[in-house]
């Protein structure tokens, strides 16, 4: 098992042969978000391929790519991220996602996990002094990467298969491995996949009257 100075030399590696794709995937991140409130026809479709992209990256560049030179499971977790961009893919393709923002309940909370995947993560790092390049920038590594997408799937405004959920939920409490070794921002991480199930349980019970209606 690497340490974490170990880790973190790859994170600079990996940042400075990356870049600026940091900056890139930062960009594409808000474009998600606004298009989440100022919607035009495609909107849907171009936020999806949003995610995929930020999915198939991680997977494909960073844990095969970079991580899996350090620790071998990383070429599973690049496969478990591959498949999750496969599934926004899929989404895209059957248009079984539907992005905008409710007034309360769990889009106020979705917000909350953006903001902190976009600004509070990388705030908490610098804190924790994980500085750039020795860093876990957004869109291109999974912790953030998933606290954003579990945001974003909280900003639907209807239900959706929910195994579109299953990777990013059990990514994030497998944040509780690196909170144990010190990246204390992964505590995010982990309070995000919290959410996320408390809002598969409630859109279950949502959707259960028009079943039973249905059935009726």
């Amino acid at each position: 098992m690497p340490s974490i100075d170990q880790f973190l030399d790859l994170l600079q590696t990996y940042n400075i042969s990356i870049w600026p794709m940091q900056i890139i995937t930062s960009a594409l991140g808000l474009v998600a978000v606004i298009l989440v409130f100022f919607s035009w026809q495609r909107s849907n479709q171009a936020i999806l391929v949003i995610l995929s992209l930020f999915w198939l990256w991680t997977g494909l560049v960073f844990c095969i790519g970079y991580w899996a030179s350090l620790s071998k499971p990383a070429y599973l977790f690049g496969a478990l991220f591959v498949i999750q961009g496969v599934i926004f893919l899929m989404m895209l393709a059957q248009g079984r996602l539907s992005f905008r923002f409710l007034p309360g309940g769990y889009s106020l909370i979705g917000l909350v996990v953006i903001a902190y995947a976009i600004l509070g993560y990388p705030m908490v790092g610098q804190a924790l002094n994980h500085i750039y390049p020795r860093s876990l920038p957004f869109g291109v590594v999974p912790c953030p990467t998933t606290i954003f997408t579990i945001g974003m799937l909280m900003l639907t405004d209807k239900p959706f298969p929910r195994y579109v959920l299953v990777i990013p939920l059990i990514w994030s409490f497998c944040g509780v491995v690196p909170v144990s070794k010190g990246v204390l921002e992964d505590i995010g991480l982990i309070c995000s996949g919290l959410c996320a199930f408390a809002f598969l349980v409630q859109r279950g019970r949502t959707k259960q009257p028009a079943a039973s209606a249905t059935a009726n």
